[in-house]
């Protein structure tokens, strides 16, 4: 099998390539071929590296000659970035998805695509239970562009041109710090500073809910949504990842128990209601046709923080 991340050197694509180098196989076939494409890689033996962004017509020339079997796309111009640069959003989240399907297509392999969507596709002032039905809102030009992306790989599924399949990530923690263009970079600077002993202004209120998960537990479902049983799914053939529904305060308590009560005084609250209306009133969510198809959650927010922070897999 010929696997290929976009995004690979990415943090979420980091955590893939480890997990797919470790386990070896995806589906019970041997991975007999890796390609990590991103514009800076590390140099890893035995692997692709492409080099440079997917708008440049030599790297999307370079992914068609892998004529991989199995495509995770997660690379992509974060949130806030893409809001401060709308043709740099367009180009790298929107423009070259299309042409990396369509390149994907014109192999004639009918790869399977598997496809890091975002809960951003749902928007604001959501019902107090987000079901399959809840219309779509994205209130940013990121979420747009998943949406649109997400809706061109459901048609070139349906066309028979691809296995497609969009999973929407929710927060993934724990980045490093100062994630640049990361609008909820917050949700892991929280996590870093309560273990190190740190003081932090958190830019939501302690009853601030957003849906987390540890990206060790994301590359798992990325994983599982490729070898997933789908033939029978929704055709439009997206699902948001199961998560934990956690407020601020319970991520403070979680820590304050494993790393010590002194926790609590480090955290001071200065709410910008620009953030916190995005990423701070996520209500219940019903995930349970992801469930269904074997994708699952962290377990717990104990179990969420330790593999956040590395200290279990």
């Amino acid at each position: 099998m010929r696997v290929l991340i976009t995004g690979g050197g990415g943090f979420i694509g980091a955590h893939l390539a480890d997990l797919l180098r470790e386990r070896g196989e995806l589906g019970g076939r041997r991975i007999g071929a890796l390609a990590l494409a991103d514009q800076a890689l590390p140099e890893t033996a035995g692997e692709t590296a492409i080099r440079g962004d997917l708008t440049q017509p030599a790297v999307m020339a370079k992914v068609a000659t892998f004529r991989p079997d199995v495509v995770f796309h997660l690379a992509a111009v974060p949130g806030g970035a893409s809001e401060a640069d709308y043709a740099l959003g367009r180009r790298v989240n929107l423009d070259a998805s299309l042409s990396l399907f369509e390149a994907l297509a014109a192999s004639g392999t009918r790869p399977t695509v598997v496809y890091a969507s975002s809960i951003a596709v749902y928007g604001t002032d959501l019902p107090d239970l987000v079901t399959p039905r809840t219309p779509l809102r994205p209130p940013l030009t990121y979420g747009a562009h998943k949406q649109v992306c997400e809706i061109l790989l459901a048609d070139f599924t349906r066309r028979g041109l691809l296995d497609g399949r969009s999973v929407r990530l929710p927060g993934i923690v724990a980045r490093a710090k100062s994630s640049a263009g990361l609008s909820s970079a917050f949700m892991s600077d929280i996590l870093h500073a309560l273990k190190a002993g740190e003081t932090f202004t958190c830019p939501v209120g302690p009853e601030a809910t957003a849906w987390w998960m540890s990206a060790q537990r994301c590359a798992e479902n990325l994983v599982h949504a490729a070898v997933m049983d789908a033939s029978r799914a929704d055709p439009g053939r997206a699902w948001p990842l199961p998560v934990l529904r956690l407020s601020i305060g319970d991520i403070i308590d979680t820590c304050s128990a494993r790393y010590g009560e002194s926790r609590r005084g480090l955290v001071s609250f200065q709410p910008r209601p620009d953030v916190e209306a995005v990423f701070g009133r996520y209500p219940r969510l019903d995930d349970a046709s992801a469930r269904a198809l074997g994708l699952r959650d962290d377990g717990s927010a104990d179990d969420l923080v330790r593999r956040a922070l590395g200290e279990i897999n």
